[in-house]
This record gives structure tokens, sequence and C-alpha cells, in this order.
């Protein structure tokens, strides 16, 4: 074989190397994230491309769980839905995956629409609250900000998600 012939052949090879180390890091690059469109299953938590993501560090009412206004009995958790349904519309959504899955084996992710945090604004909206416990209070000027102006669920008497869960399931 000519010393032509080799070095094309070596060059060809270092060019498929790198191809394939290239390939490889951007595809580990995606494994960090997940995005396309999103199905709503509660006011923390979506489906994207079948894998259930719950969003990290807030919390949302359980579609069961009931709050008042005006005396009046409301299912605070399907108003959660419905306000994350709306924030999301037909945008695609995505999410950047923590290091480790729940307790129930989702996602636990933050995700975002058109470069905005969906956690940020459920909780400034006042569709969510911060879950110090997981978030170290990360989205807590947000709920005071929420909390504050009396917006979303903030008008109502309520119960924090964790402790509802606590007396009831």
């Amino acid at each position: 074989m000519s010393l032509m012939k080799k070095r094309n052949l070596n060059l060809s090879n270092i060019l498929i190397i790198f191809f394939i180390i290239s390939f490889s890091i951007s595809n580990s690059e995606d494994l960090n994230f997940i995005y396309g469109k999103a199905i709503v299953t509660d006011g923390d938590t979506i489906k994207i491309n079948g894998e259930k993501i719950r969003f990290g560090g807030i919390d949302a009412p359980e579609k069961e769980q009931i709050c008042y206004l005006n005396g009046k009995k409301f299912f605070c958790g399907k108003i959660s839905s419905q306000k994350l349904k709306e924030m999301i519309g037909k945008n695609e959504v995505k999410c950047i995956k923590e290091k480790n899955r729940d307790r129930y084996r989702r996602i636990i992710a933050e995700c975002f629409v058109n470069g905005n945090s969906i956690s940020k604004n459920m909780v400034k909206n006042g569709y969510a609250f911060d879950y110090a416990k997981y978030s170290k209070n990360k989205y807590s000027k947000y709920q005071e900000y929420a909390k504050k102006n009396k917006l979303g669920l903030w008008k109502m008497k309520f119960e924090y998600p964790w402790l509802w869960r606590k007396k009831n399931k």
C-alpha cells in the first residue's frame, strides 16, 4: 500500500472516530433533557413522550383537594391543573432533568415553555407552592408575591398539599 493511501486511510479512521465521539457527547447531553408536547396530569406533573415528569421544588393541590372561597367549595387541584394547561397551551415543553427520580419513579425536572420556568410561574401566579423541603426556598420570593397580592389559590382558604396528603392519603 502506498504511503499516500495509508495516510488517507488513517485520516479517514480519525474522522470516523471523531464523528463517533462527538455524536456520543451530544447524545449524552440530551439525556439531561426531555422535550415535546406535554399532557398535564395535575398541577405539578406532566407527561412527555410517555414519561411522567414531576416539577422539582413545587407542590400543587391534589385533584380531590377542596379549597373554600366565600363559603363555596372548589376543587383547587383541578383549578391548578387547568391553569397549568393554559400556561402550556399548544407549546412544546423543554425540561432539565434532575439526577434522581422521585419515590414513584417519576422524572424530577424544571420545565420551560418559551424559555419561561413553569414552576416559577405556577408559584408566582398562586397555583402551586414553594415546596421548601425540596426547593431550598428557590421559589419562596414568588410565593410571597402571590400571597401578598392574593393571587390564585391565595384568595381562598386552603391547606398546603403536603399537609393535606398527610391527613387524607
